[in-house]
């Protein structure tokens, strides 16, 4: 059996760094040698990893590959590929494509999909509408990451907004449920508004778009479904929070696998604030929208909490043709998988959190949250996924981008910290000097009760 030394790396894993070296065998994690610890046996192939951070792959819980029907955007493939070159090393992802993943055989063709397609393992949502309940007890829990709720608009007919369907919801699985918060009514209200003082649709710019998707309209749904997670004991997952008065709701002191409300931020809302639309307009539009600069630090402080459980991308690629019309027509979401772990390690960099917290958020709560079997871990006998790091200054320009869209908001940043290498089980799919290995595949996702 082939035995790959990965030498002389800071581990970053479980809070703690130390430097050493990790054993590859047959896909899994064989060996952490620190501590002095020697070699057991000898390796076959040596990476020297001097200078370089070694952390588990990026587990990211929220992503729109577009695949099926919506490949002119994005795909599996090229996504994927954006993933791997991100140092992420598992996805899941969202049910709004074209046929919805709110049927069996929708699932079915999206995890076929995957497994012929994705570079990264891989899982998704099913997701819930106002009819298909029924459907929730067929699902097999051990490849299903959860239950996708959208209690404010979405693509397609995936918005759940009745109150007899949503308690039923909330009793009657035992499932993660993952809910986007926003109350339709109050966003209904703001359109109206601001149509009145432009005059048409067509003419409200899209430095509204937080003004119509408003603070107000998040926190009313999130409170919704807090009282019906915590009434009935259901585990929700409160997706993308943009608001600083969302997080006093979640005062819970500890993660483990029993917490069942928790909650994800995402990249964009931690990156950017209310006036970067005057610069970059429609490419940080996003639902929910980009809020204030004090919702943007407050999230940041809360990360230093365990209030905010996860780090994920919402990662949405659009042609730039589609991000125009302003606040009601331009597309929503951002092309951010490929460029989310360097940007957290900038914030980093910027004194935000510590490398540790960046490998609690973004690798081990994601793993302890959906219950992943063996991932998300620098342990002996897990999946050897993992991400090589180095400081090493570079700035992003459109040729590095490899999302099938062709554009990041992110143009322009310079970055302190680069993705070396990246591993997925135990095979090496990105080299910074190579590029990706477009013929390597993931494997599905396994979640234990």
């Amino acid at each position: 059996m082939k035995r790959t030394l990965i030498h002389n790396a800071i581990l970053v894993n479980e809070g703690a760094r130390k430097q050493g070296s990790i054993v590859i065998e047959d896909g899994l994690i064989a060996e952490v040698l620190t501590d002095g610890r020697p070699l057991s046996a000898p390796c076959d192939d040596t990476v020297d990893a001097t200078g370089c951070y070694l952390l588990p792959g990026v587990i990211d819980e929220h992503v729109h590959f577009r695949e099926p029907g919506m490949t002119h955007k994005a795909d599996i493939l090229s996504e994927s590929r954006a993933a791997a070159a991100g140092g992420v090393t598992s996805i899941m992802d969202m049910p709004n494509t074209v046929p919805a993943t709110t049927t069996l055989e929708a699932l079915e063709q999206k995890q076929q999909l995957l497994d012929e397609k994705c570079i990264v393992n891989h899982a998704c949502y099913f997701g819930a509408t106002n009819d298909n309940f029924d459907l929730l007890k067929q699902l097999d829990r051990k490849t299903v990451c959860g239950i996708k709720l959208f209690m404010g608009s979405s693509t397609g007919n995936m918005l759940v907004d009745d109150e007899k369907t949503l308690r039923r919801l909330f009793e009657g699985t035992d499932m993660l449920i993952a809910v986007h918060c926003e109350d339709q009514e109050i966003i209904r209200e703001n359109v109206k508004k601001y149509t009145r003082k432009y005059g048409d649709e067509s003419r409200i710019p899209v430095n509204i778009h937080p003004y119509i998707r408003s603070s107000d309209a998040c926190l009313a749904s999130t409170m919704t479904a807090f009282d019906l997670a915590r009434r009935t004991g259901a585990r929700m997952h409160l997706l993308h929070v943009s608001t600083a008065r969302e997080m006093t709701l979640f005062n819970y002191d500890t993660l483990d696998e029993h917490k069942n409300l928790t909650v994800e931020v995402c990249v964009g809302h931690l990156l950017f604030e209310r006036k970067d639309y005057r610069t970059l307009g429609a490419c940080i539009k996003c639902n929910p929208a980009i809020k204030r600069a004090a919702d943007r630090d407050e999230l940041r402080d809360y990360l230093l909490t365990t209030r905010i459980d996860t780090i994920a991308t919402d990662h949405a690629p659009h042609l730039l043709t589609e991000k125009v019309g302003g606040a009601l027509r331009a597309a929503s979401g951002m092309p951010l998988i490929q460029f989310s772990l360097v940007s957290v390690l900038q914030l980093m960099e910027e004194g935000v959190l510590p490398m540790e917290t960046v490998v609690e958020k973004m690798c081990h709560n994601p793993a302890r949250l959906f219950r992943i079997d063996g991932r998300g871990f620098l342990r002996e006998g897990y999946k050897a996924d993992l991400v090589l790091v180095r400081r090493e200054p570079w700035q992003l320009t459109q040729d590095c981008i490899l999302s099938k869209c062709g554009w990041s908001p992110l143009e322009g940043r310079t970055f302190d910290w680069k993705v070396v290498k990246t591993f997925v089980n135990g095979h090496q799919v990105y080299d910074q000097s190579t590029g990706v290995d477009d013929a390597w595949r993931g494997e599905a996702l396994r979640f234990h009760a």
